[in-house]
């Protein structure tokens, strides 16, 4: 089994985004795959609750749960505040760590602090974990977006994608969807701009 942690310690950055549509689209690949939801709002679960049959199935992993048939694939949802040993315990579980951040100052701020201390994690540092950042809500016509991303190409870290502000992911979550769900043609532009992302996670490093 492949597991993937989301993690920011700054509530809002967009991790519960990021994990349901990362399971959507391994979903959609035939993949079996479960959301592991970590965050005391339980947005993930709720939208999981809402999510139709006919769509590619995820199923739900309980804290400590364990799965009758193996998972090709578990996508953790993290909770804000994520650090120390909870931490530890969690990048344990997982291969890869994707680091949302949204253009604020409080968040690249957070975001830079939670990524140094990344740096120090034996896994991480040994290479046996891989960790990319991805920009969130980018309108690049602001300046708040235009900070974000110079701050994301000056780390020492892919940065997968930037994902630009738009309702599509806000009006197919409250489906139980994700852009993976939608017909293409209403979601072609912002499907382009995970293609890196899918392929970071899947094959490279």
């Amino acid at each position: 089994m492949k597991a993937i942690l989301i993690a920011n310690p700054k509530g809002g950055s967009g991790k519960t985004t990021l994990s349901t549509n990362i399971a959507a689209y391994l979903a959609s690949q035939g993949k079996r795959v479960a959301i592991l939801d970590l965050d005391r709002q339980k947005s993930a679960t709720q939208w999981l609750s809402m999510r139709q049959m006919d769509l590619p199935g995820i199923e739900l992993m309980q804290s400590g749960g364990s799965h009758d048939a193996p998972l090709d694939w578990l996508v953790i949802d993290s909770p804000a505040g994520l650090h120390g040993k909870n931490l530890e315990h969690a990048l344990k579980l997982v291969h890869r760590v994707v680091v949302p951040i949204a253009p604020s100052a409080f968040d690249i701020q957070a975001s830079r602090d939670f990524l140094e201390a990344l740096r120090h994690e034996k896994a991480i540092r040994k290479g046996n974990i891989f960790v990319g950042v991805v920009g969130m809500r980018m309108d690049p016509r602001t300046r708040a977006a235009l900070t974000l991303e110079q701050f994301l190409q000056g780390l020492d870290l892919p940065v997968l994608a930037y994902l630009r502000e738009t309702q599509a992911y806000v009006n197919a979550a409250f489906e139980g969807k994700a852009l993976f769900d939608l017909p293409p043609s209403l979601a072609q532009r912002e499907l382009e701009q995970w293609s890196y992302l899918l392929n970071w996670l899947e094959k490279g490093e």
